[in-house]
């Protein structure tokens, strides 16, 4: 429970103290000779002159109950016994029930229950009073000729019998019933309101009555009527022809008499306690039946109610006192089921509202009364704060509605100013009185929003006219809270001992609070107070801490200098990353912020970084040489998702990543000293990596002694995937350790030469080990394949075994053999070492295979020899590509490759194979070939489907050379199809020859008979041959063109009847044939036994040794 407040005690609060308080909580109501009264100021003295300290408890609540409680329990029987109206509330309650809940409220037993209720029964009774407020009226009739009437009302209360009694006595039936039928003192007559349809009124009247049972509120409005002048009717005639009718009217009625406007009649007991309403105004007659509206204000009350019940104290300190121990016992009885929210339960809310009604207490003075009470409950924590804010609300509603007694006005003064007291004392301790919860925060809320409005109020503004700046007075208590927190802190962890050590830990415990208070400042706190009074308490307590931190760090590191060692180093390593969190929060600050204190806070530390690089680097060390003394080089994980490298190589990456962490926890602010940490940390972690690859080779020597070779090869793939992990891993330091940033940090202190010279040539070193490493494991593994490959090659290849096998039995030792060893390979080695495996291992296979197909003799069985190494090329290929899983076509196709495969491809073919090839090959030459050179020769061809013939017309030849000593020639063309196994009955045609011409015409047309297939065969070509006559020697070659014909038209297209094309011109340069360059040739020059491949290349050298290639 906190303790109560000064400013905050009231008479009311007194009556629920024992009597010992109650006397001594009087005070002296002195004002200050300034008109300024600052916050803090005891407005009032206590007068303890009467205070027992020694009293019996026992004895001090008897003498509170005698003197405080009963005096209020009478005057709620006293109500209850003289109640009027019914209540607001829906719900109904009997006397019987209203005395139960007053007995359980102020713990009455029985027998002081009765007693007490016998004797308010014999106390004498009030004087029951209704209080009628005439507010205004609308719509009613218009009386008068101008269509206005002059209303006034007749108020009084009236007996059915009285009422009855004056009907009987009248001779004929009248509209009004007020008027005559009581004596004038007891009917209450309005002001008259001239000429008007909506009068306003606003008067009160007190009535007197005897019972509610059988009586009744009349209210009547009249018209009043004036005699005038006739000039004045003559006037209003003239002016207002429509009045004629109400003047008529006029003449008809007595002299001076009034007209009825309406009247209302309540039945008393069917009334509330209080009434605000707008009643209908009804008729006497069915004349008018709509004659409006009138507001009223009715409200039960007594008049000289007995003053001894309560010893004379007012009803407004009877009320507070009642108030408060409804209150009371209404919390006790709800404990456990969180803040009270106003809610009182229905018996106390109507014997509330009888007690005020009854003693006509004005909502301000209950709203003071509420805002007293629940503002004194407030301080234990029992009240909900937003029910202080609604009374806040009423209160200034009602300071500009009615003026306050004297000595409430004291009293709501005192109250406001003591509860801003308080309050600034709860926000000066907010930390401990709202933690930062979920609930705590809107409490914090609504307190501070309950100052706040406090100084907004008028009622505060004009009973304490000193200037009072809530902001200042916030952001001093907060001053004052954290200075005093900060205190209790440091004295909670001060050091035991006079031991460094142990001064370090309770410095880095006192800098991890104050870092915690700061988080919560930060993400809860300030928000609350700049939401509610727009103080940024963050920034406020940041620089109160940074400094008093500030000054506890400099003490402690002083006594550190000159003695700092490794365990004193290890203890200030989470000091300084508090100290780093506190200060990145400087972020949030406001911009306005002065330097802080702890902004140079590292250059305390300088002498401790060096042990905290020695600590990082010897731990990983440790760490990294355990975990390959219990690594057993096997996979760590296989199946869908395989983890190929070992256990080691995990723990190696999970070693060296506090190392990259360091740097950022570190996150050393001068420049230059960071780019020497880290050269320092990449050095480091560079080193550790060589010494892993070290003890990692040891350690698979050591596993393999005993092992058989696929139980080591095994454990080598295993390693080298470790490596290539942690290759992988050193590509990532540049990002994990963010050398970009530290670039441009450092750009102005450290040149881009020093920059990257420094640091990537460190991980370059270490990188390159690690290549080494892995080539050279890569090679142990790749040199017992490369062996086996060439003996399954040499072996399938050996001249006594080609008639044993067919080609494809041949291969499949090998290819089985290399799809189990690739298999094995595949599934123990990551994809990166696994190709850089199958490079060199393709490289060889092409070698091997190059140099078997080399060294076989140009005899006979060599077609059959290449056919079968052609096809072991493809099944290679097949299997290194692994339809683009393994490696991929442009890695595959090398220039030894390319060269091996057309040695083979041209080996693998027999003579007529090897014929085409080399006529389709001069049709390629022939087509790619520019220039007139040796001339050029026009033809035009065609062939004709329907029947089978090909036609060649020789239009002419031109630009030939001078074979003859006269430097002219005798040209004369001959046409050949070839090749002659698939023309071999077609002769050779030759054209006439022409004399000593050099652009010769011939003009003359040859035909073929030959097929649609024989022109479509592969390396079907017509060959135009240009030859130079001599008599008495061979012919001399003037050039040679070779026409696809594929190439003619008509020859081309699918099988079935064609229409006969159109015959095409063609132009053909004659060329020469270099001599001895085409291997082909020479292959087929080899096969000395096939007669067709001799005659073929005769003819072709006999072409070389004309050309005239060789003398350009």
């Amino acid at each position: 429970m906190m303790p109560s407040q000064d400013g905050l005690s009231t008479i009311g609060d007194n009556l629920l103290q024992p009597p010992d308080q109650a006397r001594g909580s009087t005070r002296n109501r002195q004002r200050q000779s300034s008109p300024a009264r600052k916050l803090g100021m005891t407005r009032r003295q206590k007068d303890k002159r009467d205070f027992k300290e020694n009293e019996n408890p026992e004895e001090k609540e008897k003498r509170h109950k005698e003197q405080e409680l009963k005096p209020l329990y009478k005057e709620l029987l006293y109500t209850i016994i003289h109640k009027l109206g019914k209540p607001a509330s829906a719900e109904v309650f009997t006397d019987n029930q209203l005395h139960q809940y007053i007995r359980e409220a102020f713990s009455m037993a029985e027998d002081e229950h009765q007693s007490l209720t016998e004797r308010v029964q014999n106390t004498e009774p009030p004087v029951y009073c209704l209080m009628a407020t005439v507010k205004e009226a609308k719509g009613i009739l218009g009386k008068d000729i101008s269509g206005f009437s002059d209303p006034y009302c007749l108020l009084t209360i009236l007996e059915d019998e009285k009422e009855s009694k004056t009907r009987r006595s009248r001779s004929k039936p009248r509209k009004a019933v007020v008027k005559d039928a009581v004596s004038d003192e007891e009917v209450y007559t309005t002001e008259t309101k001239k000429q008007t349809l909506n009068p306003i009124w606003n008067q009160t009247f007190v009535l007197e009555f005897e019972e509610t049972d059988g009586a009744s509120f009349h209210m009547e409005m009249w018209d009043r009527d004036e005699e005038v002048s006739l000039a004045q009717k003559l006037e209003e005639i003239r002016t207002n022809f429509h009045g004629l009718r109400r003047m008529i009217k006029d003449a008809k009625k007595l002299k001076g008499q009034d007209d009825f406007l309406g009247n209302i009649v309540l039945r008393l007991k069917d009334l509330h306690c209080t009434e605000d309403n707008w009643y209908v105004l009804e008729p006497r007659t069915e004349t008018y039946p709509d004659r409006g509206q009138c507001h009223l204000q009715l409200k039960f009350t007594h008049k000289e109610r007995d003053g001894t019940l309560s010893a004379g104290r007012s009803a407004y300190v009877n009320y507070c006192g009642i108030l408060q121990q409804f209150v009371q016992s209404h919390i006790s009885r709800q404990q456990g089921s969180g803040l009270w929210k106003g809610d009182l339960c229905g018996e106390g809310q109507t014997l509330l509202e009888l007690y005020a009604t009854q003693n006509d207490l004005s909502p301000f003075l209950q709203d003071l009364a509420k805002w007293v009470a629940y503002s004194k409950l407030y301080q234990s924590l029992e009240v909900d704060s937003s029910l202080l804010l609604q009374q806040l609300t009423s209160i200034e509603y009602h300071w500009h509605q009615q003026e306050l007694p004297y000595q409430q006005k004291q009293e709501l003064g005192d109250s406001l100013h003591g509860f801003l007291q308080y309050g600034l004392c709860l926000v000066a301790k907010y930390r401990d009185i709202f933690p930062p919860t979920q609930d705590a925060n809107p409490r914090l809320h609504t307190l501070l929003r309950i100052l706040s409005q406090i100084c907004k109020t008028r009622a505060f503004q004009k009973l304490n006219p000193a200037q009072f700046d809530l902001h200042d007075e916030v952001n001093d208590a907060v001053h004052s809270g954290t200075q005093e927190w900060f205190s209790i802190k440091k004295g909670l962890h001060q050091p035991m001992t006079k031991d460094m050590t142990e001064t370090v830990s309770a410095l880095s415990r006192l800098i991890g609070e104050v870092q915690e208070d700061i988080k919560h400042n930060k993400d809860s706190w300030n928000r609350v107070f700049v939401s509610a009074v727009q103080v940024d308490v963050f920034t406020i307590v940041y620089q109160k801490l940074d400094s008093l931190l500030a000054g506890e760090v400099r003490d402690t590191l002083n006594q550190l200098e000159g003695k700092m060692e490794q365990s004193l180093a290890n203890g200030l390593f989470p000091l300084y990353l508090s100290l780093q969190a506190i200060h990145k929060d400087k972020a949030f600050l406001q911009k306005s912020v002065k330097l802080l204190e702890l902004t140079n806070f590292h250059e305390g530390f300088r002498e401790a970084l060096p042990y905290w690089l020695n600590k990082a680097f010897s731990t990983t060390q440790d760490r990294v040489e355990r975990a390959v003394q219990v690594d057993q080089l096997q996979p760590l994980q296989s199946g869908m998702v395989p983890i190929k490298h070992s256990s080691s190589a995990v723990d190696l990456v999970a070693c060296v990543q506090p190392i990259c962490q360091l740097w950022e926890q570190l996150s050393w602010p001068d420049p230059e000293e960071a780019f020497m940490l880290m050269v320092k940390l990449t050095e480091d972690v560079c080193k550790i990596v060589v010494n892993y690859c070290r003890i990692l080779k040891e350690r698979v020597r050591e596993l393999s002694e005993n092992s058989d070779h696929s139980s080591a090869v095994n454990k080598l793939c295993v390693v080298v995937n470790d490596l290539e992990h942690l290759r992988s891993v050193l590509t990532r330091l540049p990002q994990q350790l963010n050398w970009a940033a530290l670039r441009e940090r450092t750009r102005h202190v450290i040149g881009d030469p020093q920059f990257h010279n420094v640091l990537p040539s460190q991980l370059q070193h270490a990188q390159g080990v690690l290549s080494r490493e892995i080539r050279s494991a890569l090679e142990t593994v790749g040199r017992k394949l490369n062996s086996d490959i060439e003996t399954y090659v040499r072996s399938m290849s050996t001249r006594r075994r080609l008639p044993s096998k067919s080609t494809e039995d041949a291969v499949v030792p090998l290819m089985k053999y290399l799809e189990k060893e690739l298999q094995y390979m595949n599934e123990n080695l990551v994809q990166e070492n696994f190709n850089s495996l199958l490079t060199p291992l393709w490289t060889n296979s092409i070698r091997t295979l190059y140099q078997v197909a080399t060294q076989q003799k140009q005899e006979g069985g060599l077609m059959v020899f290449c056919q079968r190494l052609q096809y072991t090329l493809q099944c290679l290929e097949q299997c290194f590509y692994a339809e683009g899983n393994g490696l991929p076509l442009e890695t595959l196709h090398t220039d030894d490759y390319k060269t091996l495969k057309s040695h083979l491809t041209h080996n693998s073919l027999n003579c007529q194979q090897l014929i085409e090839k080399f006529l389709d090959r001069k049709v390629w030459e022939q087509k790619v070939y520019s220039g007139e050179k040796y001339g050029a020769v026009t033809l035009i061809a065609s062939y004709r489907r329907s029947d089978l013939r090909l036609r060649v017309e020789v239009l002419n030849a031109a630009n030939l050379l001078p074979m003859d000593s006269n430097g002219s020639s005798d040209p004369f063309v001959q046409l050949c199809l070839e090749p002659r196994h698939v023309f071999p009955e077609v002769e050779p045609r030759t054209t006439q020859i022409k004399n000593c011409d050099l652009n010769p015409l011939f003009d003359e047309a040859f035909e073929f008979m030959v097929s649609v297939e024989q022109c479509q065969a592969a390396g079907a070509c017509l060959v135009v041959t240009v030859l130079d006559y001599d008599t008495l020697r061979t012919d001399d070659f003037e050039g040679e063109a070779f026409l696809a014909l594929r190439a003619v038209p008509g020859v081309g297209g699918g099988p079935g009847h064609q229409p006969d094309p159109s015959p095409a011109q063609i132009r053909l340069p004659l060329t020469h044939p270099k001599p001895n360059d085409d291997s082909i040739l020479k292959l087929l020059e080899s096969r000395r036994g096939e007669r067709e491949a001799q005659v073929f290349v005769k003819k072709r050298r006999q072409r070389e040794k004309q050309s005239q290639e060789e003398k350009q």
